[in-house]
């Protein structure tokens, strides 16, 4: 920490001593597809927010033997997509990202860069194909190509938290 940043580092910024993809496997994970956008580096959205606001066709395709498990998902209900972001650093355990006052901890931002590169969208399902696994969404922030890790369905009884007291 006593060092001055390098130039992929803010100041601020604290990296974790080593990098979490060259640890050996402690999970195992398969992508179920792959989530397809316009967007590429240098040309994506921050956030589902400004997804929503440029527009575009935004789709999923599922792998052949993933595709039953489409089975209840019906157009227009909202679900949570987990998707992984591998190409973003690892490294970085305090980030300071230029829309915040001050070096902030990855688990109270949304970066991409974090030990985990899993990312999390609640978006609307507007289409369903469970023959082709072609799905549509309203809106995505991920890079075409980007792996899908799996899809939940957004339940308002169990997804939204009690206000705090």
């Amino acid at each position: 920490m006593g060092r001055p940043p390098t130039k992929s580092e803010r100041p601020g910024e604290v990296g974790l001593g080593f990098d979490p993809a060259r640890i050996a496997d402690d999970a195992r994970l398969r992508f179920i597809g792959r989530l397809r956008s316009p967007w590429s580096q240098g040309h994506c959205p921050k956030n589902l927010r400004e997804a929503r606001e440029a527009g575009g066709a935004f789709r999923a395709e599922i792998d052949l033997p993933f595709r039953p498990g489409l089975l209840g998902l019906v157009p227009g209900q909202p679900v949570i997509l987990l998707y992984w972001t591998g190409k973003a650093r690892r490294d970085r355990i305090v980030l300071n990202p230029p829309h915040r006052d001050a070096p902030t901890g990855v688990f109270a931002l949304r970066s991409p860069a974090r030990p985990n590169p899993i990312a999390v969208g609640v978006v609307r399902l507007l289409e369903v194909d469970q023959a082709t696994g072609d799905l549509a969404f309203d809106a995505l922030d991920a890079f075409d190509g980007t792996p899908l890790l799996d899809i939940k369905p957004w339940l308002s009884s169990v997804d939204v938290p009690p206000p705090a007291s």
